[in-house]
């Protein structure tokens, strides 16, 4: 947790609370391996420490080697019901985990724990690991 002050009130910021401050109030979230599509496909060389250690981290971490898997992904997400009970951060979170069952998932998410039921986030994240098993 860690505060910033923002316009002279100290704001409190917690990711299991979903506080993210008011940077992250309308942002969008993309899970690394829409990152890593996004640097590999980036058409001007860039040689920067930053890039290439973005890019490095992104290689490690990527879950979704397969980029129209990593499409079938995001469109996980965008359906019903998860959608609707999830943010794009926690779903986003979902995706860069890959977790197995729905209790481990609401361990290292908490917000998730009070916001959609087992069997819901079961079949969400059944699809996703098919997903990630049969990308070639």
């Amino acid at each position: 947790m860690s505060q910033r002050p923002h316009k002279g009130v100290i704001e409190e910021e917690d990711a299991s609370t979903l506080k993210l401050g008011a940077d992250f109030q309308d942002a969008h979230c993309l899970f690394v391996s829409e990152v890593k599509i996004l640097l590999d496909a980036s058409q001007r060389p860039n040689t920067s420490e930053v890039y290439q250690k973005s890019l490095n981290y992104v290689t490690q971490f990527n879950r979704f080697t397969n980029p129209d898997v990593v499409r079938e992904v995001r469109a996980g997400m965008n359906e019903e019901p998860i959608h609707s009970l999830l943010t794009g951060f926690e779903t986003a979170q979902l995706a860069n985990l890959c977790c197995e069952e729905a209790e481990e998932a609401k361990a290292l998410i908490p917000s998730l724990a009070n916001k959609i039921d087992d069997e819901t986030l079961q079949n969400f994240l059944n699809q996703t690991l098919d997903l990630k098993k049969f990308q070639t």
